[in-house]
């Protein structure tokens, strides 16, 4: 039987094993830092209040942890990370919203080309494609302060709700949340209430990309 204490004890198991608070392990995730914290664990009437299987998902993408691994803390077990397919620390690139922004830097899966990039370390397995944006300005407060990291997976599936980098063909890029996607539109919503939410046809946008996490 899952019980609620152990489900949020797994869950800081799991942070601690990335030397992460529980904010910061939301904030890995792309969530609201404030999704696992102890306050949130019960409603205001007492009772118990259990994470989202989204939210859980997320966690698990953003650290490399199995399903298996994740009951095992829940079990109270040790949980270790397979060592068939680690996520170990590895070097990726750091490019600036400018930069982001100019022509020739991505290939057409809005994945950086070329050589030269200043990098950052991420603990990624070693297949999956990531890179790192620093932001500039003020466009994305509250979410994302001036000088922040953000990680983007280009590859990662994308979803309603979703914390995105989209460029347009005329180079703007953007960090929004999506809002909703159809074959010929995409919506997305602006982090900062000063700045307007944006609607694009598919034909205006070079790619996006889903951020899996920021360094806040």
């Amino acid at each position: 039987m899952l019980s609620h204490d152990r489900v949020w004890a797994a869950i800081d198991a799991l942070a601690e094993r990335y030397s992460l608070t529980a904010s910061g392990l939301a904030r890995r995730a792309g969530l609201d830092p404030t999704t696992f914290n102890k306050s949130k664990r019960c409603a205001a009437d007492g009772r118990a209040r259990w994470p989202s299987t989204e939210s859980l998902a997320k966690v698990m993408e953003a650290t490399g942890a199995s399903l298996d691994e994740f009951m095992a803390l829940v079990r109270g077990g040790t949980g270790s990370v397979s060592t068939s397919t680690p996520a170990s620390s590895r070097s990726i690139p750091l490019l600036g919203l400018a930069q982001a922004g100019a022509g020739g830097f991505f290939d057409d899966g809005g994945f950086p080309v070329g050589q030269g990039w200043d990098v950052v370390e991420f603990p990624a397995r070693p297949t999956e494609a990531t890179y790192a944006l620093e932001v500039s300005g003020d466009s994305m407060l509250p979410l994302y302060r001036d000088g922040d990291t953000l990680i983007v997976a280009p590859g990662a599936s994308i979803r309603r709700g979703d914390r995105v980098v989209l460029k347009t063909r005329e180079g703007e890029v953007m960090a929004k949340i999506l809002h909703r996607q159809t074959a010929r539109t995409i919506e997305l919503l602006s982090m900062n209430p000063e700045h307007p939410n944006r609607t694009f046809d598919m034909s205006e946008v070079e790619w996006i990309a889903r951020i899996i996490w920021a360094s806040q």
